[in-house]
């Protein structure tokens, strides 16, 4: 039935309650992005009159992206975050935004210069696509210097403090007078600017400070030096103090003692200043004799890339700005003026101050009775493989007592004959390279695929691949115009019986410090069909291999795509009003046109969808007669959400998967990606009340609505509630927004945080449910009452 829209006029508006008019408002917007598809009394076309290419279903990723680091700002803004806590997200916010500019911003103006007409989803040019972004930084940077200005005041209260420098007392100025002769000054070398000394290329992201000084003989004459701060001193300057921690910038501490930098001038103003510059690799691989001499090259080159942003302390006057713009080659548009201090990610160094009560609580992870056996006994973690499937959640569910005891059992097992492992992400310090290493020195045959080209930790896989060729490891290093993103370790052992293959595979890197703060999902297998497709994986990986008959991955660049599509279109083609179409999942972003629109056409079909997409979002949702039965949720909070999860009613035979890729261009074409299917009746049982308990988080999911914006769920649930309220009293029309509506029991009540509902799993685990070692709190908290699964329903019913 089509829907009505009847325009109000405006001297009425204020008499609407609050969730009509944002109905209303949410409307219009539809209107002038759908334009001629949607008329202006609101009737809806058929959908085959929809062209589901057209530019305005579509958001632009890059402002998707933005979207998603205001989201990781708004909880360094949350006071319900402990304060290290917010200021850790605010060093996160600038890591984010400094990656963005050194690839995607880096990228169009590359695409700028080279005169590229190709047009973005939504068909924004690449000239308004950087004024845009421009204009929706500008006050998320101001938000961000006032957010970091008020905990840092809020961290005072607690003994945690940030001198300015000029507000010291002596006697700490005349401690930092001899600090800075002994331990700073020698470190230090200014550089001039003039005719005979050109602008340095200060490192990307380096700190640095701009003097301008004078000559008392001339003082008419005005000359520049740039100081780089030395990267081996510490940003943060010690006080001595009997309690607490009091710090001075190290910036502040030069700036105080400038004039020991240039005896016989006169330094006039100084002012911090930084450059990000584009660091994205690019290598001729089939020109590039030896990969991992190439990468180093290029990796050293990283630094000295093209300035992409200047980001300037507020205070410098516009000479100043115009001086080191022109320097740098940027334009007024690529320079970012700053209050307060600049290169904040330095500040996550504070995040690790041991002050219980201004972090979060610590937490014991869980260990698997199948995975209680000591290493030293081998046969028993195997034997447990092989009788079921094991699922894991991290970080709930040990790093450590699964994954690297499993890498160090086949490292030690005498009966173990190779191992095979995709290494993206290990990190600096790795048990599992440990393993490695130790499985080639006891004589196994061992062999790591080590993706050199994972942006940002080159130099990490780089020194992972020395190391392991050193002990004997067979390194292969890519496979030439694709990375290898996929997850998997597998292990070949001669058991009693006969000679077989185990394997785990992740939605996560085997990296032990991102398992602690990422939420992903292990899975450990025996099946012999899921191992044969991990040894031709490795095959195609290594050799020439061109497997066609997979039994159970679907493989990017190979088949993920297609397998993805058929699965969406066999979805459509099974619903029916009687047996309702479902489609869940939990990804990290959605940029895909081919799935958007597949996903548009389900739900155009009657096929309900409901999406966790943690960060960029293409898809525009709730738009009548394309998209009005998809709901896109956010969830950004303590941990990263970083599982990927695919469910599929499948007309009542329910399918799972779970897969290392996202749904974005570059994991389906340019990446080696897994995707496979959950197999164990009761790990499906289990990656269900994941979802269920995600999609009943109203602490801190946010929803996407149709203008590419977000609204916190707990906000529309209050509005549905506020809205119900007035229905029952005869006051409204009881018409919501539609957005949360399942979850509206909820509205009122104390916010549902879904990681938190995982910590508290543990801790009932560990206290003991049964035996009453749990409090009402810890039970309560394990109550929610979303059911995302007809299935369940039904049965239920």
């Amino acid at each position: 039935m089509a829907t009505r829209t009847t325009k109000i006029p405006s001297k009425i508006e204020p008499a609407l309650s609050k969730a009509e008019k944002a109905r209303l408002a949410k409307e219009r917007r539809e209107q002038e992005f759908i334009g001629t598809a949607v008329e202006e009394l609101g009737t809806v076309p058929p959908s085959a009159t929809i062209d589901l290419k057209s530019p305005s279903l579509y958001i632009n990723r890059e402002l998707s992206w933005i979207e998603f680091n205001s989201r990781v700002l708004e909880e360094a803004e949350d006071r319900t975050n402990p304060l290290l806590e917010r200021l850790k997200f605010l060093a996160i916010f600038s890591s984010n935004l400094d990656e963005f500019f050194m690839v995607r911003v880096a990228g169009l103006m590359e695409q700028l210069d080279a005169g590229a007409v190709s047009l973005a989803l939504d068909a924004i040019s690449v000239q308004e696509q950087l004024h845009s972004i421009r204009e929706r930084l500008l006050p998320l940077i101001e938000k961000q210097a006032a957010l970091l200005h008020d905990v840092l005041e809020d961290l005072a209260k607690h003994d945690v403090v940030i001198h300015e420098y000029d507000k010291l007392q002596a006697r700490d100025k005349s401690y930092l007078e001899d600090y800075f002769a002994q331990a700073v000054f020698p470190l230090l070398t200014p550089l001039a600017i003039d005719s005979g000394h050109p602008f340095p290329q200060v490192l990307n992201r380096s700190l640095n400070l701009l003097f301008l000084i004078s000559n008392d003989d001339d003082p008419d004459e005005r000359r520049a030096a740039v100081l780089q701060l030395p990267q081996v001193l510490s940003r943060f300057v010690p006080l001595p103090r009997k309690s607490g921690f009091h710090y001075v910038l190290m910036e502040e501490v030069i700036q105080a003692h400038s004039g020991a930098l240039f005896p016989g001038l006169r330094v006039l103003e100084s002012y911090t200043f930084r450059v990000s510059r584009d660091a994205d690799i690019e290598i001729a691989e089939d020109e590039a004799s030896d990969l991992l001499t190439e990468m180093e090259e290029q990796v050293r080159r990283r630094r000295w890339g093209a300035a992409v942003r200047l980001e300037i302390d507020e205070r410098a006057p516009e000479p100043i700005r115009e001086f080191l713009t022109t320097l740098l080659d940027l334009t007024k548009d690529e320079v970012y003026a700053v209050r307060g201090p600049r290169n904040i990610t330095d500040f996550m160094q504070l995040t690790s101050l041991d002050i219980r009560q201004l972090r979060y609580s610590s937490y014991n992870t869980r260990v698997l009775p199948r995975f209680s056996a000591e290493i030293t006994n081998p046969n028993a973690l195997f034997a447990a493989i092989r009788q079921q499937d094991i699922l894991v959640h991290h970080p709930f569910d040990s790093f450590s007592n699964h994954v690297v005891k499993f890498a160090a059992a086949a490292a030690n097992d005498p009966a173990v004959l190779a191992i095979k492992i995709t290494l993206y992400r290990a990190g600096r310090k790795s048990p599992v390279v440990d393993a490695l290493v130790r499985a080639a020195q006891n004589g196994k045959q061992v062999t790591a695929f080590v993706e050199l080209k994972a942006r940002f930790d080159e130099e990490n896989n780089i020194l992972w691949a020395r190391e392991l060729e050193k002990a004997g490891v067979h390194v292969v290093y890519g496979l030439v115009g694709l990375k290898t993103h996929a997850k998997i370790m597998m292990v070949v052992r001669r058991d009693e019986d006969k000679i077989r293959t185990y394997a785990h595979l992740s939605t996560g890197n085997y990296n032990q410090v991102t398992a602690r703060i990422y939420t992903d999902i292990g899975y450990f297998t025996a099946r012999e069909d899921f191992c044969n497709d991990a040894i031709n994986l490795f095959n195609f990986l290594t050799g020439y291999s061109q497997c066609k008959n997979w039994k159970q991955f679907a493989i990017a660049p190979l088949t993920l795509q297609g397998r993805l599509l058929e699965l969406i279109e066999r979805e459509i083609s099974l619903h029916t009003p009687e047996n309702p179409g479902e489609i869940i999942v939990k990804l990290n972003a959605l940029v895909d046109e081919k799935i958007i629109r597949a996903l548009y056409r389900a739900s155009q079909k009657g096929v309900v969808v409901k999406m966790l997409v943690r960060g960029m979002c293409c898809l525009r949702p709730g738009v009548r007669g394309v998209s009005e039965n998809i709901e896109v949720r956010s969830i950004v909070g303590r941990f990263l959400e970083h599982s990927r999860i695919v469910y599929f009613r499948n007309g009542g035979e329910e399918e799972i998967f779970l897969s290392s890729a996202d749904w974005m261009p570059r994991n389906l074409y340019r990446r080696v990606e897994i995707m496979f299917p959950v197999a164990e009746a009761s790990a499906k049982t289990q990656i269900k009340h994941f979802l269920n308990v995600y999609w009943s988080d109203t602490a801190k999911a946010r929803v996407l609505q149709s203008d590419g914006s977000y609204r916190r769920l707990s906000e529309i649930l209050s509005d549905t509630h506020a809205e119900d309220s007035s229905s029952r009293n005869g006051n409204g029309s009881g018409n919501g927004s539609g957005n949360g509506k399942d979850s509206a029991a909820r509205a009122g009540s104390k916010p549902f945080s879904a990681q938190q509902h995982f910590l508290n799993e543990m801790k009932l685990a560990s206290k003991g449910a049964a035996t009453g070692g749990a409090t009402i709190d810890d039970i309560q908290a394990l109550i929610f009452s979303t059911n995302l699964f007809v299935n369940d329903h039904a049965a239920h019913s």
